[in-house]
């Protein structure tokens, strides 16, 4: 008899062990960590036994992932398992996607047991891959947080218009390139995107960089994608960790320097 497939989404170095766990215990285990939307459409033509989740790192973007899997026609009813070790976490999940089942990594094998033994028959569909941040201020989606500096790069002229009230003492420059703890790039064109990026990526350290494109559904859109500003983060030295809406035009992502 094969082994029941597991799908990992939102892994990383802390989740190895949990997931050694469910290798021991007999389960075929897909921990290849998505780079581009193709990843994501590829999960709905190999239909797992079960979804796992990591929420230990980058919430929400593990969020994300569930949203998106529920999203999927051929994977609705396959069950999602959410390894957390936050209770703030399970009470906004199980508002979002009250089908799932929340594990701690120590008892992953029970829950997934459980999650297999009775998949959702009516799982509830969010009404889209956004509901994550239904309600929530721009300003915290980007993780502009009181006291911080801002710096915009290429952001439109209303764009703090957009971004509404502002966490108390925080700071937006337009120019300048002294301290930050957050850039926010605004990137129109691929070419824009090529001949900025080694400069852009060359000032993160400790900040993060948020770039931002205009979506495909967008009347704003250009020869600008997802894949392309993930490609060019990771090839100079930069890795993504979350993506959130915007604007009703634009994605972002945000990156990081990649820990050595």
């Amino acid at each position: 008899m094969p082994k029941q497939r597991i799908r990992v989404l939102n892994g990383h170095a802390g989740s190895a062990t949990w997931i050694e766990r469910l290798r021991e215990a007999g389960y075929d285990v897909d921990a290849r960590p998505i780079r581009a939307p193709a990843d994501l459409t590829a999960l709905g033509r190999t239909v797992p036994a079960a979804v796992a989740i990591d929420l230990t790192r980058a919430p929400a973007r593990g969020r994300d992932f569930g949203l998106v899997v529920r999203q999927m026609k051929t994977m609705r009813q396959v069950p999602l398992v959410f390894v957390e070790e936050s209770p703030r976490q399970v009470e906004r999940l199980r508002s979002l996607l009250p089908n799932a089942v929340c594990s701690s990594g120590s008892r992953i094998r029970s829950a997934v047991r459980r999650a297999i033994a009775r998949p959702p028959r009516d799982p509830v569909r969010p009404p889209s891959v956004l509901a994550g941040y239904s309600g929530t201020p721009l300003p915290k989606k980007l993780g502009i947080r009181p006291g911080s500096t801002a710096r915009l790069v290429g952001a439109p002229r209303d764009f703090d218009t957009t971004l509404g009230p502002l966490p108390e003492a925080v700071t937006l420059r337009r120019r300048g390139e002294g301290p930050r703890d957050l850039t926010i790039w605004f990137i129109r064109r691929l070419r824009e995107l090529e001949h900025g990026i080694e400069r852009m990526a060359g000032r993160v350290t400790t900040d993060k960089l948020w770039m931002v494109w205009a979506k495909q559904t967008s009347p704003l859109a250009a020869d600008v994608s997802e894949r392309a500003v993930r490609a060019a983060g990771l090839d100079h030295g930069l890795v993504d960790f979350k993506i959130c809406a915007v604007d009703q035009d634009r994605s972002g992502l945000l990156f990081a320097r990649r820990k050595r």
